[in-house]
């Protein structure tokens, strides 16, 4: 399973972090997690394209993580799209899609009578409208809803995407969720949202105390997320979806690093990730992000032995901030 993070960012405008979606990439299958500003163009950069999405899942309806659908589909028609868009959301996705189409069907039927194309599927979509539980399966790829806490935004869905030889969590927008952190439970690879509390506050809007009291209080704090690793015992975090997109990042890792001590990603556009061997792709290079832990052998006796945790080494303040900055 190749995790790829095409924006990392929020709202806010920065050339450097686009917004928030990633794909997952399984056994020739291509999964889209949101739709941020500037996806297709991250697509394209990551050697795909809204051509090979076979599915698209929404976390939640927030503006931020759908504005690129009309773009996604409109520019996936020039790719040569053949088929239908599939995509998952929660409810009201089938209003929000159908508005869309909607809305721009004068230039469809403009495009379709000048340009003479051969085919128009890819300007249509099929919406599931889902729920808590799983709600996709493709081959020995899962994918399962998890409900996390991003109120008054309601539902809201972070997703695990499990195959028999990794498994990958994907927060969604929430704060500290008990039940998202039992549901990864020892996966291998958490990729969770964070509101900074020592960004560089000149690049957001001025806001009053209590307005941004209000946006922290439905994102996961730079000071509780290294928590949320720590207690669902992942073997990599990465981070992404950053509030603001512009901060001391060794002052992040610094919080993070005091409440988890596995490897930590600060994650970029076009980062890739290898879940299975966690493994970063990126940039030309190859890192590991630790040994992938052996399969256990089965027990002699009948009884099997459930619940076993993966060994942890204990590292010391020095080993800690020496990985951190190698991360």
């Amino acid at each position: 399973m190749l995790l790829t993070l095409l924006g990392t960012g929020c709202p806010q405008v920065d050339t450097r972090r686009l917004g928030p979606s990633q794909i997952v990439r399984h056994q020739g299958g291509t999964y889209l997690v949101d739709c941020g500003s500037g996806v297709t163009q991250r697509l394209y950069a990551a050697g795909s394209s809204g051509a090979d999405i076979d599915a698209v899942f929404f976390t939640h309806l927030h503006s931020d993580h759908t504005v690129d659908l009309f773009q996604l589909i409109i520019s996936s028609w020039h790719q040569g799209r053949d088929r239908p868009h599939l995509i998952y959301g929660p409810k009201g996705t089938k209003r929000y899609v159908k508005g869309l189409l909607k809305l721009w069907e004068p230039e469809f039927k403009q495009r379709i009578a000048h340009e003479l194309r051969s085919s128009t599927v890819a300007l249509s979509a099929d919406v599931i409208e889902i729920e808590e539980g799983e709600i996709f399966r493709a081959g020995d790829l899962s994918v399962t809803a998890v409900d996390v806490d991003h109120f008054p935004v309601r539902p809201a869905f972070g997703f695990l995407f499990e195959t028999p030889e990794s498994r990958l969590a994907i927060s969604g927008d929430t704060t500290y969720c008990p039940a998202l952190i039992k549901a990864c439970k020892g996966f291998d690879v958490l990729v969770h949202e964070v509101f900074i509390h020592r960004g560089e506050s000149h690049q957001m809007e001025t806001r009053e105390d209590l307005g941004s009291r209000n946006v922290m209080s439905y994102h996961t704090a730079s000071d509780v997320v290294g928590h949320v690793a720590r207690e669902a015992e992942v073997g990599v975090l990465v981070l992404s979806h950053f509030v603001p997109t512009r901060f001391d990042e060794e002052a992040l890792l610094h919080q993070v690093c005091a409440d988890f001590d596995g490897p930590i990603l600060v994650g970029e556009d076009l980062m890739h990730i290898d879940v299975a061997n966690r493994r970063v792709l990126s940039y030309g290079m190859t890192m590991s992000l630790g040994e992938t832990p052996e399969p256990e052998a089965p027990p002699p006796a009948p009884t099997r032995v459930r619940g076993r945790k993966r060994a942890k080494t204990k590292l010391t303040a020095k080993s800690k901030k020496a990985r951190a900055k190698r991360l």
